[in-house]
């Protein structure tokens, strides 16, 4: 009996290793950054899904770093990308916020030894060729140049959040995912959006259109659909672990880390009884 306990130790420990091999990902068709604004205590609308973003991928980080990185964002949208993370808990946990803007410092910061080996979290602005301060032809070029860096961050443990900027990068890793190009407004939270963003409502994320939304998503689950005659866009999708080409299907709820740890507290419980015993 000793050693059967020992072994379930072992397995749930393992399972718990295994997770924190890989990161979170939200890959969102909306640019909220243009559609949101903050009060002096809060973010409002778009601004307040993009915090709920940041919050739900902190939970799932696993590579111990807690320093969220912008890129590509000034103006307007690095105002946007503060706000979220300023009013967010990610503060009180003792992150950090940088921002990396033009194609030399993307290149450099997905390049070997760069900065996105300090990155919990790597937010990809959407793509406005800078007319509100978004991710430029340029940049955006230079993120499907890295494409293989940003799914080696994701798998080693990092979280990131992608909103509407063309998505080069994705097909380059994901052929059968294709993204298709639309301007429509209204967006509902599937139960897993509510999940993943408490708090947030679907006039939260319909203050203003959404501009892509995602076909052959497979087993990634769908967060955020249009609504009537688009009820079938995925326009905001997930997944909690993995990678971008092997992502783990499921965006867990905030208690899940807390109940992972509860389990493996358990299965010590068990053994130190039957030691005891």
């Amino acid at each position: 009996m000793k050693k059967l306990l020992q072994r379930t130790a072992l397995a749930a420990a393992g399972l718990f290793v295994v997770g924190a091999q890989a990161g979170p990902f939200i890959l969102a068709g909306t640019d909220a950054d243009d559609h949101g604004d903050a009060t002096a205590t809060a973010n409002l609308d778009g601004w307040l899904f993009m915090q709920r973003a940041l919050e739900n991928l902190a939970a799932g980080v696993a590579n111990g770093n807690k320093t969220v990185y912008t890129l590509g964002s000034t103006s307007d949208a690095l105002t946007a990308a503060n706000s979220a993370f300023g009013f967010s808990s990610l503060v009180g946990a003792g992150w950090t916020v940088v921002n990396i803007d033009g194609v030399a410092a993307i290149n450099a910061f997905f390049a070997s030894g760069g900065g996105a080996g300090s990155a919990g979290i790597v937010m990809l602005d959407s793509s406005d060729n800078n007319v509100t301060g978004g991710l430029d032809a340029a940049e955006l070029a230079a993120l499907t140049t890295n494409a293989g860096a940003i799914n080696s961050f994701v798998g080693g443990g990092g979280g990131l959040f992608s909103q509407s900027n063309g998505y080069g990068w994705l097909s380059a890793l994901l052929p059968s995912l294709s993204v298709a190009s639309d301007q429509e407004t209204g967006l509902a939270l599937t139960a897993a959006g509510t999940a993943a963003f408490p708090g947030l409502t679907n006039a939260d994320l319909s203050s203003g259109p959404y501009h892509s939304n995602f076909l052959g998503v497979g087993s990634i689950p769908v967060l955020a659909t249009g609504i009537g005659s688009f009820s079938s866009y995925n326009v905001i999708i997930g997944a909690s672990g993995g990678s971008i080409i092997n992502p783990v299907p499921a965006i867990p709820e905030p208690s899940t880390y807390a109940l992972m740890l509860a389990g493996l507290g358990v299965v010590g419980f068990m053994a130190r009884r039957r030691r005891a015993l």
